[in-house]
C-alpha cells in the first residue's frame, strides 16, 4: 500500500491556491492541496476561480473585469 496523504482543513488549501497553480510550492503541499481538491466541491470552486482570474490578468486585457468574477472577488476579499 502506498502512504496515505493526511487531508488538510480548506483554509491551508485555499491559502495555497495561488502557489499551487504556479507550481511553486513543496512536493508535498502539492500532494496535499491535490488530496484536499478531490474531496472538497467548495475549493475546488476556488481553484477554478483562481484560474479564471489568472487568466483574466495574463491576457493583459484592459477591458473591465466581467461582472460575475468582480462580484465573485468582492465576496471572497469581504470573507478576508
Amino acid at each position: 500500500m502506498g502512504k496515505t496523504t493526511a487531508a488538510i482543513p480548506c483554509s491551508d488549501a485555499v491559502r495555497q491556491l495561488w502557489d499551487y497553480l504556479d507550481r511553486s510550492i513543496a512536493p508535498e503541499d502539492q500532494e496535499k492541496v491535490e488530496h484536499h481538491l478531490s474531496f472538497c466541491r467548495r475549493c475546488c470552486g476556488e481553484l477554478e476561480f483562481a484560474k479564471e482570474i489568472r487568466q483574466f490578468l495574463a491576457s493583459g486585457s484592459s477591458e473591465e473585469i466581467p461582472t460575475h468574477v468582480k462580484e465573485r472577488l468582492e465576496r471572497f476579499v469581504e470573507e478576508l
